[in-house]
């Protein structure tokens, strides 16, 4: 006679397995994304100042700048 498998408790253990496998890899995904997440915002910040930089020196410039002098007619 062959003996017959609990078939219930097995298949329980194994979606349990999956549920805690699937939370714990959201909560790695998660903690791996925010780190990177701060990094990109920082060199976000860094680009935005850069280039309000070249934008100032852009405007400096082209503006037009004080004509010379005349020079004084000697009498």
């Amino acid at each position: 006679m062959t003996e017959t498998i609990a078939w219930w408790p097995l298949i329980g253990w194994v979606w349990m397995g999956i549920l805690i496998g699937f939370v714990m890899g959201v909560a790695l995904i998660t903690l791996l994304a925010a780190g990177k997440q701060g990094e990109l915002e920082q060199e976000n910040l860094h680009l935005r100042w850069v280039r309000d930089s070249l934008k100032e020196e852009i405007l400096r410039l082209e503006k037009p700048s004080k004509p010379k002098p005349r020079k004084r007619r000697k009498r």
